[in-house]
């Protein structure tokens, strides 16, 4: 194999209100807990079964932060994309521990809300290239949608040739 890939992609609902930490530097960092489910039907009951996995997720792009910040809530239903992590640590009585957290951060990572905002409206947040990659869409219209900075409304009626 010439490469790899380490990419995770989730959807899921938040567990809490987002944790927001500040870095030394001032910069956010945002912890959130992420369930993702499953359900099936049991072949010999027939009873409807469910299964739900926790993940860790933290965010470390300030354009992702600031918008999960201001906007996701307890129950808030995301669309994530960023890369795993193990870290390892020490505990307060010496022993070795580990933790596997969906990281983001760079370009590589996507944040992605599916509830549509109080108020039913739609709108669109590309995090810019300032904010070190990533992006953030909210409410279910794009950004060829109409709205804050459409596409549309960049096109030209005249051929300049």
């Amino acid at each position: 194999m010439a490469g790899s890939v380490n990419k995770v992609i989730l959807i899921g609902n938040l567990g809490a209100d987002p944790e927001i930490r500040r870095l030394n530097d001032g910069r956010p960092v945002v912890n959130l807990r992420i369930a993702t489910s499953e359900s099936w039907r049991d072949r010999n009951s027939g009873e409807r079964r469910e299964r739900t996995e926790w993940h860790r997720v933290v965010i470390f792009n300030e354009g992702l932060a600031k918008i999960a910040e201001q906007y996701l809530r307890k129950g808030s239903k995301v669309y994530l994309e960023g890369q795993l992590q193990t870290r390892e640590w020490e505990d307060q009585s010496g022993q070795k521990r580990f933790s596997t957290e969906v990281v983001l951060q760079g370009f590589n990572s996507a944040l992605t809300m599916l509830d549509t905002r109080a108020g039913g409206g739609g709108g669109s947040y590309d995090a810019p290239s300032s904010d070190r990659g990533g992006r953030s869409d909210f409410g279910s219209s794009g950004p060829m949608e109409g709205g804050r900075g459409s596409f549309k409304d960049d096109l030209d009626d005249e051929i300049p040739f």
